[in-house]
């Protein structure tokens, strides 16, 4: 008897089907586009750019390449993707085509940049608008956090440059709007910085918070219904200062460094100041307390300031740090919140960290390496990361339910848009079928239900 030379299924593969399309699931970014109006807004800002007699248009080419990045490319030439499927996608620029685009934005300078991030914040008003209570901005308020992500060069690239953690890379400082709890995050800024760029610098700080204000609606402009956060890289006299001058409209939690006075502050703080930190659900967060500080500390910082510390037993296997006491891990953050408890302050400051999860998304989508050469292209480069992310979080928002509303952009990519269909034209309609046995076929069919019932862009 014969033993079977594998576990799995032998099938005999042909290279000679028809009317077989991959990346059917795809369908569900392109009818966001098209609902949002996301490719009329980037074609109009992108006409001074168009040629005479051209046959692709600019917007359309930006367009294609983000809807490559958003399905798992990470250069240019992945846009080939789309092109052999001209039956979905349309017809899709040559690879010469799109460089040449990329060169001519880049030779643009911020001229460029500015219209593609126009275009982005209109959307992103009428984005919103739809979602109704999926918003970011249902309870009234829109969280912004600014963390700095490095992003490796394995070649000779314009302003890569060594850092701190023995690397060689860019470090862009990126601004994301929260979704919330167990959401996702659209990116609203990304600032392009050399690989030994600081990571406390409070001018590319205030650089970035202004490209992330400009994204939001005005309406978020006053009555403090933006918050910022950051870790304690944004920590400085001057970003704070700049953030309290604003402080009748936006609100702020930044980390802070635990320096020397307020180690030895902590030290001193008696038992019954210490308040027992929350979780999210409302339960005591076992083995963390946070306190206020007072006094001399506050000396040379703005007036209304708020300097919150945290004390939290630390997971098992975590080294201390220098700035720990008594076995504790010690953090640290100031705030213009006031009239709130100390416990709900820190809550609101600790979920920072799903700002990570963005982070993470955005390697996953584009930012693992910035493939091309100058650093005025891997700025146009960078938009186009922000619009791939942009998708990622608006089609969930508008069209997903349930868990599939959180997934992110790997799991999108294998469960929904990897399906395959097929192609049947049936009269003057062409008709997408997708595999029945798919578990994930039924969150497809009833996303694309979703996406037709709301309105078109005027």
């Amino acid at each position: 008897m014969r033993e079977p030379v594998s576990s799995y299924p032998r099938v005999r593969v042909l290279g000679d089907g028809r009317q077989v399309v991959s990346q059917a699931g795809a369908v569900l970014l392109l009818d966001t586009v098209c609902k949002t109006g996301l490719d009329r807004a980037i074609s109009a800002a992108l006409t001074p750019w168009r040629r005479p007699r051209a046959v692709h248009d600019p917007g359309r080419i930006l367009l294609d390449l983000a809807l490559a990045v958003a399905l798992g490319g990470n250069c240019l030439a992945d846009v080939a993707m789309l092109r052999c499927e001209p039956a979905v996608f349309g017809p899709v620029a040559s690879d010469p085509t799109v460089s040449r685009l990329i060169d001519t934005l880049a030779g643009s300078g911020e001229v460029a940049l500015q219209a593609i991030r126009s275009a982005r914040a209109e959307v992103r008003n009428r984005v919103w608008l739809l979602a109704g209570n999926k918003a970011p901005d249902a309870d009234r308020q829109v969280t912004v956090d600014l963390d700095g992500v490095l992003v490796i060069a394995h070649s000779d690239k314009q302003d890569a440059a060594a850092t701190w953690k023995k690397t060689h890379s860019h470090h862009p400082l990126t601004a994301f709007v929260d979704h919330g709890p167990g959401g996702t995050g659209e990116p609203v800024a990304a600032l392009l910085r050399s690989g030994n760029a600081g990571s406390n610098t409070a001018a590319d700080h205030i650089t970035t918070t202004q490209l992330a204000l400009a994204q939001l609606p005005k309406k978020y402009r006053r009555g403090r219904q933006t918050l910022i956060r950051t870790d304690s890289a944004g920590g400085t006299h001057d970003f704070v200062a700049w953030l309290a001058k604003r402080g009748r409209w936006l609100s702020y939690s930044v980390g802070m460094v635990i320096t020397e006075p307020i180690h030895s502050h902590v030290l001193k703080i008696p038992g019954p100041a210490w308040t027992p930190a929350v979780e999210a659900d409302g339960r005591i967060r076992d083995g963390a307390w946070g306190a206020e500080l007072t006094g001399k500390l506050l000396d040379g910082w703005p007036n209304g300031m708020w300097l919150i510390v945290r004390k939290e037993r630390p997971h098992p296997g975590a080294q201390l740090r220098i700035t720990d006491a008594d076995g504790m891990r010690i953090t640290c953050f100031a705030t213009n919140t006031t009239g709130r408890p100390i416990a709900e302050l820190e809550l609101r400051h600790r979920l920072r960290a799903r700002a990570e999860d963005r982070i993470r998304a955005a390697r996953a989508t584009g930012l693992r390496n910035l493939p091309l050469h100058h650093t005025a292209q891997n700025k146009v480069w960078l938009e186009i990361v922000q619009v791939a992310l942009d998708l990622l979080a608006r089609m969930p928002m508008l069209a997903l339910t349930g868990e599939a509303r959180f997934w992110e952009p790997r799991r999108l990519r294998l469960r929904l848009f990897a399906a395959a269909g097929q192609l049947v034209t049936t009269g003057r309609r062409r008709i997408l079928r997708l595999a029945r046995h798919r578990p994930w076929t039924s969150h497809i069919t009833a996303a694309l239900d979703r996406l037709a019932q709301l309105p078109n862009p005027g």
